[in-house]
């Protein structure tokens, strides 16, 4: 929490560090978290020192791309205590999103968006992060223990604290996953000011399985239990700010925002249950929304059509660029209207786009805006 809220007139009500920590268990299941897991806020000198490597070895290689800040702060990123000195304990608290099919369904109807899952409801963000402030406040004015909230948002290694404290473990995709709830999870953090008993930390049950690496599209991971975020779908459709590079962007095929893929084809999600948190219910509009509609957004549309969703982060310049590499994408004659007006964008991230895609549905990379403007008849192939 940003600050301490205020105390209450009646007095903390004592409990053992075991009282506590059931009483913080129960509290977050009834705010509708399906996990709930305790770890040590300090960790022994050899697991800062492996997760310090992890991480340095990851930024050295590049493999964050444009996210610069994933350098920045190593040392709070890797020790919770080291974020708020204050912290003996970490509750890690996990949501489950499920989705009701496979999400890769989408993915054969070329002429529709795949938005992923867990963007489809309402941003989970918000979502978490009422409910973890609920809980700070239940532990506040029940106990009057100190805690700190984060959500996604600030330097912490989420995954491995959620496996030091028994929720899953970090799968070859680098996801955690969970023997319960399969990949759809949402994380979050309390930390506290006082010590209690922990959970024991979850062990890695991928075995021989490579089944989320060879779905990758991309093929993002260069080693099981890397990523290699520059060629990650996810990161180039929603961190990555420019053009896509030209090689990548056929792979992206009607993907415009996340991909779901090596999360889907984890055989773990045998055991995943579908979300029962409303908030995280997909909206109509956003399952399998046509194309060439989105294709027709402006700034306007954009912020009413996604408002209090996570797509609306990326902006309207970012999202209109990945629907017209779906729309080169889709091979459909009558995709190619919808590209014609986003040559004339007032973006140039978007005209570009627009100029690939145009040249893929045409067949002729030497076609331009100008031989075909936006309401044009017959291509010269016949096709409108």
């Amino acid at each position: 929490m940003a600050r301490t809220p205020p105390v209450p007139k009646r007095p903390p009500k004592p409990a053992t560090p075991v009282e506590l920590r059931d009483a913080i268990r129960a509290e977050a299941l009834r705010l509708g978290f399906d996990a709930v897991g305790f770890a040590p806020a300090n960790l022994a000198p050899e697991a800062r020192h492996e997760r310090l490597q992890q991480l340095g070895a990851f930024v050295a290689q590049g493999f964050q791309g444009d996210m610069g800040w994933l350098g920045d702060r190593t040392e709070a990123r890797v020790d919770p205590a080291t974020l708020w000195p204050q912290a003996r304990t970490v509750v890690s608290l996990a949501l489950n999103y499920g989705p009701q099919t496979d999400p890769r369904a989408i993915l054969e109807e070329r002429e529709r968006a795949a938005i992923s899952v867990y963007a489809q409801g309402r941003d989970y963000h918000d979502v978490v992060k009422s409910k973890l402030k609920a809980l700070g406040r239940f532990v506040w004015d029940t106990y009057r223990h100190e805690i700190k909230v984060f959500v996604d948002t600030a330097p912490l290694m989420e995954k491995p604290v959620a496996q030091a404290a028994g929720l899953g473990w970090q799968g070859k995709h680098t996801n955690l996953v969970s023997r319960q709830w399969g990949s759809w999870l949402f994380l979050g953090e309390l930390l506290l000011s006082t010590e209690l008993p922990c959970d024991d930390p979850e062990t890695d049950h991928c075995g021989h399985c490579r089944a989320c690496l060879d779905a990758c599209p991309t093929n993002a991971f260069p080693a099981p239990y890397q990523l290699d975020a520059r060629r990650c779908i996810s990161y180039l459709t929603i961190e990555h700010e420019g053009p896509i590079d030209e090689a990548l962007r056929p792979l992206l095929g009607n993907r415009i925002y996340g991909c779901d893929d090596c999360l889907a084809a984890c055989p773990w999600n045998k055991f995943a249950q579908e979300a029962r948190e409303l908030a995280l219910t997909p909206r109509a509009e956003l399952t399998a929304p046509a194309l060439a509609e989105l294709a027709t957004l402006d700034e306007a549309a954009f912020r009413d059509r996604f408002a209090g969703t996570a797509v609306k982060r990326i902006g309207r310049d970012r999202f209109i660029r990945n629907v017209a590499y779906a729309l080169g994408n889709s091979g459909a004659s009558d995709s190619l209207p919808a590209v014609q007006q986003l040559l004339n964008d007032k973006s140039p991230l978007v005209r570009d786009a627009a100029r690939w895609a145009f040249s893929r549905l045409t067949g002729d990379p030497h076609e331009t805006r100008a031989d075909y403007p936006a309401g044009a008849g017959l291509r010269r192939d016949g096709l409108r």
